[in-house]
C-alpha cells in the first residue's frame, strides 16, 4: 500500500483544484487509467494511474486545492492485496475512529461550546467571523435548527448584544434577513480565473497602453468567404471569418515585426519573434484563456480554420494542452461575437499588443460615386505597449491589415 503522489502538472504550478475523481474508494483500476481531473490556472487536466491497483483513500473532496508532490490517494498495487493491505487499511480506519473522537471532544467555550460543554452548532463561516469579531459563539442567541448560529444572529449581536432574540424565542419563525442585511455570498479565486486576475492586473498596472481604434468594411471579404464556404465544408472545414483576419495579420507583421515582437525583463532589449503565433481570447467555462495558433504565416486558411476550431472546441471543454496555451505572439479578441463595437484590451503580456474586434454591422456609406450603400462595417479596437510602439506605428500596421481585409484577393500576391 502506498500514496500516489501528484506529480508535476505545468511549470511553476505548485497546486491545483481538484475538480472530479474519476474514481471511487474501493475501485480497481489499470495504468495510465485518469483517475481525477484538476485545474491549474492554465488548463484542465486529467491525471492517470502510475499503476494498477485498487484505491483505498481519496485524501481530497472535489472543490479542494491539492498540493504538488503531495499524496492525492492511497493505492494498493496488485499483488498486495493480501495481509500487508489488511493491515493497512485497518491502520486507515484506526486513524479515521480516532480523528473522529478527537472532533467529538468538547471544545473550550471560547472555540464555540456552551459552558455545559456542549459544542454549539455553526459553519466555519460563521465561527470564522466570530473569531475576526473577537466574540465568544456561547453568548450569541442562536435562530437556526437546533440553536445553529447564523451570520444573521452575529449581526443582531452587534447590533443589539446580549438583547438580540434567541432560537427558542420564536422556535417556529422562519428568519428573513432585513433590508439591507441579506448576506453576501463568497466564492473563492481559483485556476484559471486566479491567474487571469493577477496577469491582467500586473499587466495594466506595468505596461502603458497606447489604444487605436478603426473602422474595416468586410463586404467583399464576407462575399469571398460565401464563395469559398462550400468547398472548405467539402473538405470538412467550417470556414470562418477568423482564418482571413489571422491570415492578414500574419502578413501585415512581415513588414512590420514590432508588433511582434517581446521586450526582455529589463526593458533593454527587443526581441524579434520567428513565428507569428496569434492568439484567440476564448470564453470558457473555467475563465478567460489565449490558446494560440503557431505559425499562422506558414499555414493556409483551411489550416488556419481547423486549428481555429480544434483550439475553440478544447477552451470550452476546458481541455486546453499547455503546449497550445504556450508562446503565442499577438492576440484577438473577438468580443463582437457577444455584442458591442469598440473596446480598449488589455495586453496579454509578454506580448506588445492586442486587438479586440467589435460586431459587424450594415450601415450606409457613400461610394465612389457619391451614393450611399449598404456596407457591412467591422470595428476595430488596438493596444499597443506604448514602450516601443508609437501611434504612428500601429496606425500604418493597421492600415496594412484592413487593405489585406477590405481587398482580401490582394492577401495572394504575398501569400508564401
Amino acid at each position: 500500500m502506498s500514496d500516489f503522489i501528484l506529480p508535476d502538472i505545468g511549470e511553476g504550478i505548485v497546486e491545483c483544484e481538484l475538480v472530479k475523481w474519476l474514481v471511487s474508494e474501493g475501485d480497481m483500476i489499470e495504468e495510465d487509467q485518469p483517475v481525477a481531473e484538476v485545474m491549474t490556472d492554465k488548463a484542465l487536466v486529467e491525471i492517470p494511474a502510475s499503476y494498477k491497483g485498487r484505491v483505498t483513500r481519496l485524501y481530497y473532496k472535489e472543490g479542494e486545492i491539492a498540493r504538488v508532490h503531495e499524496p492525492l490517494f492511497k493505492l494498493v498495487a496488485e499483488g498486495e492485496e493480501g495481509e500487508s493491505a489488511e493491515q493497512g487499511e485497518k491502520a486507515e480506519a484506526d486513524e479515521k475512529a480516532e480523528q473522529s473522537e478527537k472532533a467529538e471532544e468538547p471544545k473550550p467555550a471560547a472555540s464555540g461550546t456552551s459552558p455545559a460543554g456542549q459544542r454549539i452548532p455553526a459553519s466555519p463561516a460563521v465561527r470564522r467571523l466570530v473569531r475576526e469579531q473577537d466574540l465568544n459563539l456561547a453568548d450569541i442567541p442562536g435562530s437556526g435548527k437546533d440553536g445553529r448560529v447564523l451570520k444573521a444572529d452575529i449581526q443582531d449581536y452587534l447590533e443589539h448584544g446580549a438583547d438580540a432574540p434567541a432560537a427558542a424565542t420564536e422556535p417556529s419563525r422562519p428568519r428573513r434577513p432585513a433590508a439591507g442585511q441579506q448576506q453576501t455570498r463568497v466564492e473563492p479565486i481559483r485556476g484559471m480565473q486566479a491567474a487571469m486576475a493577477k496577469h491582467m492586473a500586473s499587466a495594466a498596472a506595468t505596461i502603458p497602453h497606447f489604444i487605436y481604434s478603426e473602422e474595416i468594411d468586410v463586404t467583399d471579404l464576407l462575399a469571398l468567404r460565401a464563395l469559398l464556404k462550400p468547398e472548405a465544408e467539402a473538405a470538412g472545414s467550417r470556414l470562418t471569418l477568423m482564418p482571413f483576419i489571422m491570415k492578414a495579420m500574419a502578413l501585415a507583421v512581415q513588414q512590420y515585426p514590432v508588433l511582434n515582437s517581446q521586450l526582455s525583463d529589463d526593458v533593454t532589449e527587443i526581441h524579434y519573434l520567428p513565428q507569428c503565433n496569434i492568439g484567440m481570447a476564448v470564453d470558457s467555462k473555467s475563465g478567460l484563456i489565449v490558446p494560440n495558433v503557431k505559425a499562422v504565416e506558414s499555414l493556409t486558411l483551411l489550416e488556419i480554420a481547423d486549428e481555429v476550431a480544434r483550439l475553440t472546441e478544447a477552451a470550452r471543454s476546458g481541455r486546453v494542452s499547455q503546449e497550445d496555451l504556450r508562446g503565442g505572439t499577438i492576440t484577438i479578441s473577438n468580443i463582437g461575437a457577444l455584442g458591442g463595437t469598440y473596446a480598449a484590451p488589455i495586453i496579454n503580456a509578454p506580448e506588445v499588443a492586442i486587438v479586440a474586434l467589435g460586431r459587424t454591422q450594415k450601415l450606409p456609406r457613400f461610394d465612389a460615386n457619391g451614393a450611399v450603400t449598404e456596407r457591412a462595417i467591422m470595428t476595430v479596437s488596438w493596444a499597443g505597449d506604448h514602450r516601443i510602439i508609437d501611434g504612428g506605428t500601429i496606425a500604418r500596421f493597421c492600415n496594412r491589415w484592413k487593405g489585406y481585409l477590405e481587398e482580401p484577393q490582394s492577401m495572394l500576391l504575398h501569400m508564401g
